[in-house]
């Protein structure tokens, strides 16, 4: 059974994949506190990632990472630099000294929120990052890229839209996925005999989707849910205004609100 650590595993993602991966792998949980519900038998390590130390501690005998890890909104470019950034090198680092074969990383509808609505984009466009909070997240893309290129480690990087259990509004009808359809895709990125690196979109099978993910389907990603399934309770309770601040970008409002510690975004690790 393939040993995995999962880093972020107290966030709602971390949670979601504990539920669908057991039994599939043996999984070493990391966070910086831990999971409400933690199981007896379930192994938790604490660990700040912005510690290379303890995230060394924490790589050490696994197969693979499932990095989950960091700070899931706007911040200040200090503390995204510390976490997002110098935390995903520790990782990054830590996996190739460790021996560990692969790394699935969680990037972001934010590394290309930019990007207008009206353009269907594939996974192999030019970053246009949409805030500080992006950036970070184009920077775990490159990093990977360079990992799996100069040191051979195997690395998907997954742009993660909405990752809730339903979608909320209008915009998340063409990002949201499901958590059985992304854990699906994290495994492939686990388990994928040719994988090397790969950027691709974590979205279900929307049929209002900006996305091509055609590198996900070659590589045998199959989504089960749509979020059509709740379009018109939505457009009837919560449709968005056309003329709203960033309702012509991928990345919405988030694109253009200036940091305030805190402003929320799609993903939720």
């Amino acid at each position: 059974m393939k040993y995995v650590l999962i880093t972020g595993a107290a966030g709602l993602i971390g949670t979601g994949l504990r539920e669908n991966f057991k039994g599939r792998y043996r999984m070493r949980l990391s966070d910086i506190r831990a999971p409400e519900d933690l199981r007896d038998d379930e192994e938790f390590v604490p660990a700040d990632i912005r510690d290379f130390d303890a995230v060394q501690g924490i790589v050490d005998g696994v197969d693979a990472v499932v990095h989950m890890g960091g700070i899931a909104s706007e911040d200040t470019w200090e503390a995204i630099r510390d976490i997002n950034i110098d935390g995903t090198y520790n990782v990054f680092e830590s996996a190739r000294r460790a021996g560990a074969k692969r790394v699935v990383y969680a990037s972001s509808v934010h590394a290309v929120g930019f990007y207008p609505r009206s353009r269907k984009i594939g996974s192999d466009v030019t970053v246009l990052p949409d805030s500080r909070y992006g950036v970070s997240k184009a920077f775990g893309e490159a990093i990977g890229a360079l990992y799996a290129n100069k040191y051979d480690l195997e690395v998907m990087a997954i742009r993660i839209g909405n990752a809730y259990p339903e979608p909320i509004d209008e915009r998340r009808l063409s990002i949201w996925t499901s958590h059985r359809d992304l854990a699906q895709l994290i495994g492939i990125g686990l388990d994928h005999p040719d994988l090397k690196f790969e950027v691709v979109y974590g979205v279900s099978g929307n049929t209002r989707s900006w996305w091509d993910n055609a590198a996900a389907e070659r590589l045998g990603y199959r989504p089960e849910d749509n979020a059509e399934d709740w379009a018109e309770t939505i457009m009837a309770t919560a449709p968005e205004d056309p003329s709203a601040i960033g309702a012509d970008v991928q990345g919405g409002a988030f694109a253009f609100l200036e940091s305030g510690a805190g402003v929320p975004t799609d993903d939720e690790d």
